[in-house]
């Protein structure tokens, strides 16, 4: 299975570089993230943009086996729209593969039931309600007032009502049927991205808080459609989930047993994090330590 990581520098430069602690943890964490993962997935691949390959090859060294500034096709996007990184990555796969976060860490290799999943993430999220602040009703609501079509995996996944929604945690996700995971991603891709969609979306000032329901939400809504569906040209298509649910995925004890951790959200601001990170690899590989502290102090 090949190790999949991407990096699209723009809106980490305007936005998600707040949500760590320190610059220097953030380079720290992408050695540690690649250090972990390749013990065990040698093929390991760097999707990213021209500066994003300056910071993390040129400059830090990190030994990726393959590097793609594919995502420079990504310069000219909102950077609110973050997670189109991602997708652009998963869309760019042709083998199985598993595409971690740069603060995901294996300290162990997947179980297998996972790694031989058709489509696989990190853990289902259930407690989503319909009437949160960027959930799939606002978003609808934009796009009827400009007669515009959501995909059809996401209005039947809505058709079925209820009071609420799933998205599939996106920490890790990857698969055995890679056209699936292809189309996925296309189709998440074309929702943000293509011209006719620009008006609906132009209704939202702030586009970093949409970016689950176009990558979580859409991914778990196109498994169901297409499992469901008799037509589909993926038939047979499951997700599985490293963890049973959210809650399992954030019990320090569960993520243990697993060798896994995941430095979700607010997590990468605790300082006390910060310095096991530091200390670790300044253990662990001290001549890419010193590479960090000097980037970051410039």
């Amino acid at each position: 299975m090949r190790a999949v990581w991407s990096f699209w520098s723009v809106p980490f430069l305007a936005l998600k570089h707040k949500m760590w602690h320190k610059p220097l943890h953030h380079l720290l964490a992408w050695g540690l993230s690649l250090r972990t993962a390749s013990r065990y997935y040698p093929d390991t691949v760097l999707i990213t943009d021209r500066a994003g390959k300056k910071l993390l090859i040129d400059r830090l060294g990190l030994p990726f086996v393959d590097i793609s500034t594919e995502l420079e096709r990504l310069n000219k996007v909102e950077p609110g729209w973050w997670a189109l990184g991602k997708l652009v990555a998963y869309n760019l796969q042709d083998v199985p593969f598993v595409h971690l976060d740069t603060d995901v860490f294996l300290w162990k290799p997947l179980p297998r039931y996972l790694a031989a999943a058709p489509v696989f993430a990190q853990c289902p999220e259930d407690f989503h309600s319909i009437d949160e602040r960027y959930g799939p009703r606002e978003i609808e609501k934009s796009f009827a007032r400009h007669s515009l079509s959501l995909p059809a995996e996401w209005e039947w996944s809505r058709s079925r009502g209820g009071q609420g929604f799933r998205e599939a945690s996106c920490g890790i996700v990857g698969g055995t049927r890679v056209e699936f995971l292809r189309h996925y991603s296309q189709v998440a891709i074309d929702l943000v991205l293509k011209p006719d969609n620009a008006p609906a979306w132009a209704s939202f000032q702030e586009k970093e808080c949409l970016n689950m329901m176009v990558e979580q939400f859409l991914l778990a809504a196109c498994v169901d459609f297409h499992r469901a569906s008799d037509a589909s040209a993926y038939p047979g298509v499951e997700l599985r989930y490293l963890f049973p649910s959210f809650g399992e995925a954030c019990n320090p004890q569960s993520a243990a047993r697993a060798g896994f951790t995941h430095l979700l959200g607010a997590t990468k601001t605790y300082p006390a994090v910060g310095r096991r990170l530091e200390e670790r690899m300044r253990r662990e590989d001290p001549a890419y330590f010193r590479r960090c502290e000097k980037i970051a102090a410039a």
